[in-house]
């Protein structure tokens, strides 16, 4: 059997799968987050949750082996070194485990929307990343946080719409009467915005809130319909950063962002299609649980197609790859050349890098 693992800023989500199949036999899930401390994400605290369910998951089996394990973690990329550092031990003197991939949230996203094929996926929610892979390096484009990009991400469009919101209060150009009204009875006063906003230690979220109510007023206020035009734009300028240059790749957009329906989906097929022709749009296949059983699964069986690399997927254990860096951010697509996941669910949001 493998065991894929998905954590996250909502928590953290366990899959007992066939090693043979990816068929998924029981899950567990934990609505309490794995904490971030001075040495990034907690390696004891997510071994304190994990090792207990995963023994829960594994009891009504009757002791069949573990064989590899995934796990893929927001903040992996940027905060992941004590995870890589404790868990292969922690796994091999718990279950025996030698074989594991530790990959950022953006991959275990790809694996379950596109699995091993070459192509890009754009995960978007409070935030925005893009991520690519011709089966020989990766790529990724933007997740750089509210203050630094995601942009087209819920946080982009909820800040863009109370900005429109802000410049109807002061009768500037480019404001939306809608939009303020909106505002005003989801946040009270416009005045009373920025002390309601700025001290919070979840401004990105805050900010991501207003979003669909962008989107409910783009059908008839223009001015909403233009900031989700842009934010299509802007998603799909990253998945062309990040999509191979051969023809035939996939892209996919996965978590709740899209779920915002054709007031941003209409311009963002329309972007897509013109900012990358070559490329065909598909639905993503499952979420980044699918995409952690999928990655211990080809680990267990020796058809892992994905390339390793130093922050986004790091593979430990026998007959492994050696890790590749990354293809830098931007400079346009690739010159390269270059199993799908086994359950179905829904994308949480992206949260920045």
């Amino acid at each position: 059997m493998v065991v894929g693992v998905d954590s996250g800023g909502s928590g953290l989500r366990i899959a007992l799968a066939e090693a043979e199949t990816g068929t998924v036999l029981d899950t567990r899930t934990s609505r309490e987050p794995i904490r971030t401390g001075p040495g990034g994400i907690s390696a004891r605290h997510f071994l304190d949750q994990v090792l207990p369910a995963v023994r829960a998951l594994t009891e009504p089996h009757g002791g069949r082996p573990l064989v590899a394990v995934a796990v893929g973690a927001a903040g992996m990329a940027t905060l992941g070194d004590e995870l890589r550092a404790v868990l292969p031990g922690a796994f091999a003197e718990a279950w025996g485990v030698r074989r594991l991939a530790l990959a950022a949230d953006a991959v275990t996203a790809y694996a379950g929307a596109l699995g091993q094929r070459p192509g890009a996926v754009v995960a978007g929610g409070t935030g925005m990343i893009a991520l690519g892979t011709d089966l020989t390096s990766w790529r990724r484009a933007d997740g750089w946080g509210h203050l630094l990009g995601d942009c087209g991400s819920g946080a982009w469009i909820g800040r863009a719409g109370l900005e429109a919101a802000m410049r109807a209060y002061d009768g500037r150009s480019g404001g939306s009467a809608a939009l303020l009204a909106r505002a005003e009875k989801l946040f009270g006063p416009a005045a009373g915005l920025p002390g309601a906003l700025y001290p919070r230690t979840d401004r990105p979220a805050v900010l991501a809130s207003f979003a669909p109510e962008v989107g409910r007023c783009a059908t008839e206020d223009p001015v909403a319909a233009d900031i989700l035009a842009r934010a299509a734009d802007h998603v799909a300028e990253a998945a062309e950063a990040v999509c191979p240059a051969a023809p035939g790749a996939l892209v996919a957009l996965t978590g709740g962002l899209f779920k915002m329906g054709d007031p941003l989906l209409v311009p963002l097929r329309a972007a897509l299609g013109e900012r990358i022709p070559r490329a065909r749009t598909v639905a993503p296949a499952g979420d980044p649980l699918a995409g952690a059983v999928t990655l211990a699964a080809a680990l267990a069986t020796g058809t892992l197609r994905l390339p390793e690399d130093v922050s986004l997927l790091r593979l430990f254990g026998d007959e492994v790859p050696t890790a590749q860096a990354s293809a830098q951010v931007g400079g346009g697509a690739w010159g390269h050349d270059g199993p799908r996941g086994h359950i179905q669910g829904g994308h949480r949001g992206a949260e920045g890098a």
